[in-house]
Formats: structure tokens, sequence, C-alpha cells
């Protein structure tokens, strides 16, 4: 339940571009691996990006799909009620070409919601781009090399096939995180610190928090974090809560306009690339470019883009309307072919 990949069973998880950084979280160990050569291609859980950040950190192909096409069966907490629509399973892989094999299989009965057979000509869809989600407190500002990155994406899409691509913008993804954490938080499932009793009755924050103080603790500061921020979560009736659920179904129903059936949005899969280790903690909102679209079902492909002034990759999301991962795939496979996908971090070519 974070996005940095350090626990108490594996320790942590390092970046193979530089291993003073981070891997992303919940899926970082995976998409390091990925990324290494180490397997042909792998599976994540996405419940606020942890397929895109690690996927994005590490520079492969990770994709969310549509809400309740992938089965979440016997996945470790259990999401419940509505908390089973934000989580998605997905595939992940170095390649683009070996995401819509895997969804095909990852979909199963319900395929035929989808429509991954149709062939696309994105020369004939619609573009559309968003910089930033504004001077959010506590929010990163976007970096000069993810704002170039994706303007070398839009050149590309008007230079290489005459299309125009709009720069758009929504108030409402000021409050993403906030709306986030009131979707999760009135979700209706068990507290995380009955998560973290096995729902055996619950642990004591406070008294772990103390033990962690003095490295006695079996958890993770943002396990315990977790836990203890989730006590002064608002209830469902709140009207903060209220108005932030609505915003989110106002938001929802305004992208569908926008997108419908040939439209697609390229919007950063994170502020920054990779940070260094336990900086995660000093930044808890950043995670808001990915969680989003949680709660609000869309299809999202994380597509690399080479490597920043870091040497750690750089990225893009391709976001699509809900059961159109069939574009968002088609522009992934075509940004890789135009950039070239995944680097390999090692002289040794994977």
């Amino acid at each position: 339940m974070w996005w940095e990949s350090n626990n108490k069973v594996y320790g942590r998880s390092r970046n193979p571009y530089d291993t003073n950084r981070i891997v992303g979280g919940s899926s970082g160990g995976e998409a390091a691996l990925l990324a290494s050569g180490g397997s042909p291609f792998g599976i994540g859980s996405d419940i606020g990006g942890s397929i895109r950040m690690p996927a994005f950190f590490n520079g492969i192909f990770g994709h969310k799909p549509t809400r309740g096409i992938v089965s979440n069966f016997e996945q470790q907490p259990v999401a419940e009620k509505v908390l089973q629509t934000f989580l998605v399973t997905g595939p992940m892989s170095r390649f683009c070409s070996d995401l819509l094999p895997m969804f095909r299989i990852l979909a199963s009965d319900n395929i035929t919601k989808l429509k991954l057979d149709e062939k696309v000509k994105v020369t004939k869809l619609r573009y559309f781009y968003m910089e930033n989600f504004g001077k959010v407190p506590l929010l990163s500002r976007v970096h000069p090399d993810l704002k170039e990155a994706q303007m070398k994406v839009v050149r590309h899409i008007q230079q290489a096939y005459n299309i125009p691509v709009q720069k758009v913008e929504f108030s409402k993804f000021y409050h993403a995180m906030e709306i986030w954490f009131v979707k999760m938080s009135t979700g209706g499932n068990p507290t995380f610190a009955a998560e973290l009793a096995m729902r055996q009755g619950e642990i004591s924050i406070g008294t772990e928090l103390l033990k962690f103080c003095v490295g006695q603790s079996d958890y993770t500061l943002p396990g315990l974090a977790m836990g203890f921020l989730e006590k002064f979560s608002l209830s469902s009736t709140h009207p903060t809560s209220v108005k932030m659920m609505a915003m989110c179904d106002e938001l929802r129903r305004e992208l569908q306009e926008l997108l419908g059936d040939d439209g697609v949005l390229l919007v950063p899969p994170h502020p920054t690339p990779a940070l260094y280790h336990n900086q995660p903690l000093t930044k808890p909102l950043n995670a808001a470019y990915t969680a989003i679209f949680n709660v609000l079902g869309f299809p999202v492909t994380q597509v690399p883009l080479g490597l920043g002034s870091w040497g750690v990759p750089l990225g893009i999301q391709v976001v699509g309307n809900l059961y159109n991962d069939h574009l968002t795939l088609a522009v992934a496979t075509e940004l890789e072919r135009a950039f070239g996908g995944w680097v390999s971090p090692s002289t040794i070519n994977c």
C-alpha cells in the first residue's frame, strides 16, 4: 500500500538504472525484475498506481485495464465492495507487443466487453494532453524532463500524422488525491489496522509507532502511517465526502464526453522520475497522477520514453474511455515504434 517497495520480508528493491533510487510500488519488485531482463513478462495489481508507477520508474510497459474486467480473486488483502472496482490486475512487460496477448488471458470471460480485435488506426484518433494537475500544495511540480518527453510525443503526433493535439485542463484534477482518499476510506472495507492483523482484531497503531521508533515493530512506517491517518478519515455523509464523491462523478462524465469512442488523453505518469530511497515519505501526494484514474475506472497504458537527465526512465500515461483499452494499447505500440520503448539498464543486451 505504498509507492516504494521496501518490506520486512524481502528488504528493499532497487532501481536497475540507479540502485540509489526507488522502483515504485507496490508492484515495484516485479517491474525491476522485468526491466533487468530477469523475466519476460509479469502481472501487477493497481489500486492507486501500483502497476503504472513501477512501470514508469523502471522504464517498461504496464496496462491498468478498465475497471471490472480482470478478476482480483484471491488477492490479499481482499478488496471488497466498491474497492473491487478501484483495484485492477494487469500485465507488465518490456515490450508492448506482450501486453495484448497477456491481457486477453487475464480478461477471460469479460473479454466480450472490450474491442480487442478491432483494428485501430492511430491516424484516425483524437488526441488530448494535460500538462499537470495545478499548483497543489505538497504535490511536486512536473519535472522539465517529463514536460519535454510529453511535448516530444505531442510533436510526433502532429508532425508524423498532421493531427492536432489539443491541450486541455480540468480544474477538478486539483482535488485528485482528496477524491481518491474519500473514495477509498468510504468504501466499507475493514480498516488497514485490521488488515495488518490479518483481520484477527486490529493492531495498536500507537504502540507499533512507538516500537518502530526503537526498531522493534514488525510493520513498515508507510503501513503504520496509513493505519494512523485512516483514524481521521471522514464518514461518507460528511459534507466534504459528499462533495468529493460528486466531483468524481462529474469528472468521469466530463472525461467521457471529451474522449468519446475515439479519443485518448496524454498525462504525466508522475511529477518526477524515480526518486531516491525514502523520498516518497516526504511527497505522499505525488501518487495523484495515477490514483485518480483508479476511482474514475478508465483504462491507462504506461509507455516508456527513454532516459532523462537523471539517467532513469521517462514515460507517459495514455488514458482512454471506459472499455477502450484497445485504443490505449494501440497508441502505446505507436509510441514504442517512434521512441524505442524499453532501454536496457545494462551494457549486456537483454
